[in-house]
């Protein structure tokens, strides 16, 4: 089963599929990691915290 990358939370397939580059078999980051985002092919710190 896919897992976040950042987190270890488990991800969905479709997830992945919509979310992760090509070439990946999971994410880098996902909805339960909001101090992190993707951005420009890598990920970052978030500047503020999401609001879920």
């Amino acid at each position: 089963m896919p897992e976040c990358e950042n987190c270890g939370s488990f991800v969905t397939e479709q997830y992945v599929r919509v979310f992760a580059p090509s070439e990946m078999t999971t994410v880098r980051v996902c909805p339960e990691c909001p101090d992190m985002i993707r951005e420009k092919g890598g990920v970052r710190e978030a500047k503020s915290q999401r609001n879920n």
